[in-house]
């Protein structure tokens, strides 16, 4: 039996779903919906409208994730009728009922397990299956959301559990673009991406698919494609790195604001095991903390490190703690460039440095590995950054 699953980003266009979801029915397959909250803030069903109605209030992480998790189920019902009133035998399902269990983390759970035994007797049934993305099941059997974007991550993990022919994720965009167009007029949309390539975009700051659904499709192979709802534009294909080898050095920019660069006065001289003992000691306290470190640099006597904002203030109580001093720039961003096909080739950097400075860029930290190279810069220069380095390494595909 054929399997297509459809992850839906939003529900306001419903006829446009029922389209799709006839169309795969015609061709043999075996669609399952995967839905998000409908609209943006200020919608009435939207995820930022419902968690405004408690805001101010003292709160409570498991009735947050309750409160969050409502806009998916009404989508879910709305789609499941709407696809009932054109004759096709749909039905809704909450992400429990789905068989998605997550680890339990409130806000921002992973999910552990899958449990496919309910979605395929539905499928055997004859019916659709509309499932309420972004929430699944703790072992405790509560409630928990997946995190901002989660919807895509529900698609691909039912995915990967039904051995699915393949993904769609469906969007308001017309696909991957090689940079954000709110910020880059050159922007254009990808036709193929590989999976590497864009779980580094999403680990980077691109919020077209969740993190953790691109981690899915780059560890399973799965086969998935990031597509307009209202269009009948082809959008991206997401590769498999194995068959899909990049044509050029770099394939897309990514970029996420709102960073603050820490650096910690470490009491010890380096290249010493109480040098080594003071750096390990910053790590574990972050990590127990709950806290992300990023682009991570120890120097002669310091260690650099740069935190989200909003990370910060607990960062700098737990600096506090270990008796340990620091000085803290803020008001930046990081860009990245993303490309599988700059690995091992020589001159990447010196160009990148080449570009930036010729948009007169202040570079202040850099971090690489085998398919990115980032750069820290002053927030205000993020724009101008992206610009140059999409422009010099040629990503419009309309140059």
């Amino acid at each position: 039996m054929k399997f297509g699953g459809t992850s839906v980003a939003t529900v306001d266009g419903r006829n446009a779903i029922a389209r799709r979801v006839t169309a795969a029915l015609e061709l043999g397959r075996a669609p399952v919906v995967v839905v998000s909250a409908m609209g943006r803030k200020g919608a009435p069903y939207a995820t930022d409208t419902l968690l405004g109605l408690v805001e101010g209030l003292p709160g409570d992480d498991r009735e947050r994730d309750l409160l969050a998790s409502t806009g998916e189920l009404i989508s879910a019902v709305l789609i499941a009728h709407e696809l009932r009133s054109t004759g096709i035998d749909a039905h809704a399902h909450t992400g429990a009922e789905a068989g998605i269990g997550t680890d339990g983390e409130y806000g921002c759970a992973t999910v552990t397990d899958i449990y496919p035994e309910p979605m395929l007797a539905a499928i055997e049934r004859g019916e659709v299956p509309v499932v309420a993305g972004f929430q699944g099941m703790a072992p405790d059997g509560t409630l928990t959301t997946l995190g901002r974007g989660g919807s895509d991550t529900t698609a691909c993990a039912l995915g990967v559990a039904l051995s699915a022919e393949t993904v769609e994720i469906y969007t308001d965009v017309d696909g991957i673009m090689s940079a954000d167009p709110r910020t880059c007029d050159a922007a254009d949309v990808l036709d193929v991406i590989r999976a590497d390539e864009l779980f580094q975009m999403a680990r980077h700051g691109s919020r077209v698919v969740h993190t953790p659904a691109a981690e899915l499709a780059l560890g399973s192979g799965l086969a998935v494609r990031v597509r307009n709802t209202f269009s009948e534009h082809p959008g991206t294909l997401v590769a498999d790195i194995g068959s899909y080898q990049p044509k050029a050095l770099a394939t897309a920019v990514s970029s996420v604001s709102g960073i603050a660069r820490v650096r910690v006065a470490l009491c010890a001289a380096e290249g010493t095991t109480e040098h080594m003992l003071a750096q390990a000691r910053v790590y574990r306290a972050m990590a127990d903390a709950g806290i992300s470190l990023d682009m991570f640099t120890p120097t002669t006597d310091t260690l650099v490190f740069t935190v989200a904002d909003n990370d910060l203030t607990p960062a700098c109580g737990v600096l506090a703690g270990l008796s340990l001093t620091c000085e803290v720039l803020t008001g930046l961003a990081k860009v990245t460039l993303v490309g599988a096909g700059m690995h091992g080739v020589p001159g990447v950097m010196a160009r990148l440095a080449e570009y930036l400075s010729a948009a007169a860029v202040n570079v202040l930290q850099t971090a690489d590995s085998h398919t990115t190279i980032s750069v820290l810069v002053p927030g205000e220069q993020a724009e101008a950054a992206v610009n140059a380095m999409h422009s010099g390494f040629g990503l419009s595909v309309r140059a």
